[in-house]
């Protein structure tokens, strides 16, 4: 499936000592970048966490809010980490043995000390267990987003390709008309000009000059090599997975063909289509920015 870089996946969950909630919101982004929001005292649950959001992902700016809302029953369970006190006692002493000037620990800064408050309603690891399937079913959701928002943009780059491909194929048999009919213009005016000349007008040169010059204005190449890219496309789509920066890569490739096309025209209608190409890649390109 094409995946979207934008999404949205909220759950809780009801523990013993509250309703653990998480929820993920994402945009686009060249990278990867996860960005974590929960209070501190569940700051020891984050590593576990990061794993499975990177693991799952592989582009996008993606923003983790973790929460806990204790009840009024459980608020009263809860429990200092003695051996984690013990350490900071210790630490706290040695520091300012070193720094006399430093200021000691308040007991905010103890009880605001990540893994330094627990619940006697739910063991430590509980509730790490409870977070991390937590955190698994959120993911799902959010993937189930952003397929869904993947979709909608394949079937907006598809539309745009049938479109591209109409133009393709309106311009395409009309390009030998077009050269024949450049190198009748051109070996008029040329005769035109010459004719003044005391110098007789080598006709075999003249025709090699005029097939020379019709070779610049063959778009027939750059017609091939759209639609060549075009396949790809389809074919990037109909494959799936972290497929937009292959798709960037080719919308640069059409819009360059799609240029050379109309710096090369010699037909009003060549010109237009150029034109409408360009638009219809630019509107592509916009969408493929969201593309995992």
């Amino acid at each position: 499936m094409i995946y979207s870089m934008t999404g949205y996946a909220a759950l809780t969950d009801e523990l013993a000592l509250g309703t653990l909630s998480i929820e993920i919101r994402s945009v686009n982004h060249r990278y990867l970048d996860i960005q974590f929001r929960l209070p501190d005292e569940l700051r020891v649950l984050e590593p576990g966490m990061r794993e499975l959001v990177a693991a799952r992902l592989t582009r996008g700016k993606v923003e983790c809010r973790v929460g806990l809302q204790t009840t009024v029953s459980t608020q009263v369970s809860l429990e200092l980490n003695q051996a984690l006190l013990r350490q900071l006692k210790t630490l706290d002493q040695r520091v300012r043995s070193e720094l006399p000037g430093a200021a000691s620990l308040t007991v905010s800064d103890v009880v605001r000390w990540p893994g330094m408050v627990e619940s006697a309603a739910m063991p430590p690891e509980q509730l790490r267990e409870r977070s991390q399937a937590l955190m698994s079913r959120t993911l799902e959701e959010f993937t189930a987003s952003r397929a869904r928002e993947g979709e909608k943009l394949k079937a907006v780059l598809l539309e745009r390709v049938v479109r591209i491909e109409a133009l393709v194929q309106k311009v395409q048999p009309r390009i030998p008309l077009l050269i024949t009919a450049y190198q009748e213009r051109l070996s008029a005016r040329l005769k035109e000009a010459l004719k003044d000349v005391a110098v007789p007008v080598d006709e075999d040169r003249l025709r090699q000059e005029l097939v020379l010059y019709a070779s610049k204005v063959d778009v027939e190449e750059e017609l091939s090599r759209l639609v060549t890219h075009l396949a790809e496309t389809r074919r990037v789509l109909a494959s799936g997975g972290a497929a937009g920066k292959r798709l960037d890569f080719l919308m640069q490739e059409l819009n360059r063909e799609a240029n050379t096309l109309g710096s090369k025209s010699v037909d009003a209608d060549v010109s237009q289509a150029s034109v409408e190409l360009k638009v219809l890649i630019e509107q592509m390109r916009e969408q493929v920015q969201n593309i995992e």
